[in-house]
């Protein structure tokens, strides 16, 4: 099996960078005039103000006249600004909670960045973009995949001087000669690899596989920004990591927290780091055992050229076999696209998803019936230790599991524990919360699930902790019979809708509301769109009650292997608020 090490590639596209916020234009203010006797006005005249009275001959009476009159003019405009400003004083600050509220708007530019493929083993890779219909006014724009590249070097500038330009002629009246075409930033490039047609049909297609295969990036503008999401699946064919890996695409970003990871005997962990922005990214790996801190200035530093992919090994980057780690990518300058994969030999392969940021509670959704093994990694900050309980949601709420109540992780270090075949038979999420609620201790934390054939073969996943679907969440590529979807109740009970898109080929969608018990587990095998034809997207929206924690489990059975991967839906953050803003003439006094 052919290991990845410190490996950066380039793709044959790139995803344009994603744009900020959209900024409200201030209104502007009144001119500041010009120092009298420096060549321009009061208003930013020309050289013919006070200094041009400096002049030889008649000029200098002429300049006079002019000065006189732009002063008047100056004069005149002064006296209406503050005329108006003693007519209309400046507004009294509002008092608490009489301001007005600020408005939800629709999201315009939506990115995300999706790691290589597989390293160091053969599969095939799919990706599935989709974007929910919305009921905003957005209209127009467009969604796409690119691969990762380079930016595309500047023209060279001209070495000799320009010739001098000719006199100015009159700008013509008809038509004339066609301007160079400018290139729409909203529009996806010709090189995509892939393009979302419209809003609530999802688009599929081929990444690129093999070692030398980049990374991707995919951006929506539009009517197509707002729940746009995307999904990576592979399917190893080789023996040796047979399974089924499967991640949502995630924003670039400075910080990316994951639990779960190994460099023992077995385990073959690599770490993808793709950069879609147009500058370089500079990368610090921080890694944590059950020792605290593993130290490794290789880990520190890394240039990620704009464009680029990085696969960095793990095994590299400790100092014997460490059986359990807490990863933290941070960013330094730039920001880039981070994602983990983990294969143990035959017994399974799966990404590690990027973990919720450090909090005194974590619940992760998305525990099958038929979980052979569970193994619970968990960190905790250099600060303070961790006491925890262990609790699992079933059909009639939360509940400790017999033997394993609790777990004490200390410093800056990371504990694990097996908690072998916790779900019993029953469907369920798990939480993790404070012993003490007075010690409140922010952890991270990642599960390992594994299911098993009655041959004897198994697969893997890794869960981690999540946070609730909120207004709407989706995730792509599901396949026909082979989706379930996992809905735990982390507080109140919860009423949700489900929706299922047509599929990328046709087909009509299909709606169903679920009733979530407080603190309870309910799977569902997802509903299919009628008329099915192609793979098919998934929106499950919170209609009332408290929040609602939710996986999708996508199983698909090959040479007798339990092949499974395992996503958590989270907020899919299609609108931002904005807040309100007033007019106030009488910022000229302030």
């Amino acid at each position: 099996m052919k290991k990845p090490a410190f490996r950066k590639k380039s793709g044959a596209g790139e995803a344009p960078e994603p744009a900020g916020p959209a900024v409200a234009a201030e209104p502007s203010g009144p001119a500041r005039s010009g120092r009298p006797g420096r060549g321009r006005g009061p208003f930013g005249g020309g050289a013919g103000g006070a200094g041009g009275a400096e002049g030889s001959g008649g000029a200098g009476s002429g300049g006079v006249a002019k000065t006189t009159q732009s002063l008047l003019a100056a004069a005149v405009v002064l006296a209406a600004v503050f005329g108006i400003a003693q007519v209309r004083p400046p507004a009294a600050p509002a008092k608490a909670g009489t301001g007005a509220a600020a408005t939800t708007a629709q999201v315009e530019r939506t990115s995300a960045v999706c790691p290589q493929p597989v390293q160091g083993l053969t599969g095939s890779t799919t990706l599935t973009a989709y974007t929910p219909p919305g009921t905003g006014s957005a209209t127009g724009g467009a969604g796409w995949i690119s691969d990762a590249a380079a930016p595309a070097a500047p023209a060279a500038q001209p070495t000799t001087a320009p010739a001098a330009p000719a006199a100015a002629a009159p700008a013509p009246t008809g038509s004339g000669a066609p301007s160079a075409p400018v290139q729409d930033k909203n529009a996806a490039p010709a090189d995509a690899r892939l393009t979302v047609p419209k809003p609530g049909t999802p688009a599929t297609g081929p990444a690129a596989n093999g070692d030398a295969a980049p990374g991707t990036g995919a951006v929506a503008t539009g009517a197509l920004a707002p729940g746009f999401t995307v999904t990576q699946t592979t399917v190893v064919t080789e023996q040796r990591g047979l399974g089924l890996s499967g991640l949502t695409c995630t924003p670039a970003g400075t910080g990316f927290w994951f639990a779960g990871a190994s460099t023992a005997a077995d385990r073959v962990d690599y770490l993808s780091l793709v950069n879609t922005e147009s500058s370089a990214a500079v990368v610090d790996i921080k890694l944590y055992g059950d020792k605290g801190l593993i130290d490794n200035d290789a880990a520190n530093g890394i240039t990620v050229s704009p464009g680029s992919s990085q696969a960095v090994l793990l095994s590299t980057l400790t100092k014997g076999a460490v059986a359990d780690l807490a990863v933290h990518v941070v960013v330094r300058s730039g920001r880039v696209g981070a994602a983990l994969h983990a294969a143990d030999g035959g017994k399974g392969a799966d990404w590690v998803p990027a973990s919720a940021d450090p909090a005194p509670v974590q619940v992760m959704p998305g525990l099958p019936a038929d979980t052979a093994s569970a193994r619970l990694v968990v960190w905790a900050p250099p600060e303070d230790d961790a006491d925890l309980k262990i609790q699992l949601s079933g059909k009639n709420g939360w509940f400790s599991p017999a033997g394993n109540e609790s777990i004490h992780v200390k410093a800056g270090m990371v504990a694990a524990v097996d908690l072998g075949k916790v779900t019993r038979d029953e469907v369920a999420g798990l939480r993790l919360s404070p012993s003490d609620d007075k010690h409140r201790t922010p952890v991270v934390a990642g599960l390992r699930i594994d299911r098993a054939a009655a041959n004897g073969k198994t697969d893997a996943a890794w869960l981690t902790g999540s946070v609730p679907v909120g207004a709407r969440a989706t995730v792509a590529d599901n396949r026909a019979g082979a989706s379930t979807l996992y809905l735990t109740s982390s507080g109140e009970a919860a009423t949700v809708r489900v929706t299922a898109s047509a599929g990328s080929g046709g087909g009509t969608p299909a709606t169903k509301e679920v009733q979530v018990p407080a603190g309870g587990t309910v799977a569902l095998p997802a509903p299919e769109p009628a008329g099915l034809n192609g793979v098919f997207a998934l929106t499950v929206e919170t209609v009332s009650g408290g929040p609602v924690v939710a996986a999708r489990m996508l199983s698909l059975p090959a040479k007798d292997v339990p092949m499974f991967t395992v996503q958590a839906l989270r907020d899919d953050r299609s609108t931002v608020k904005v807040p309100q803003a007033g007019q106030d003439p009488g910022v000229v006094l302030r």
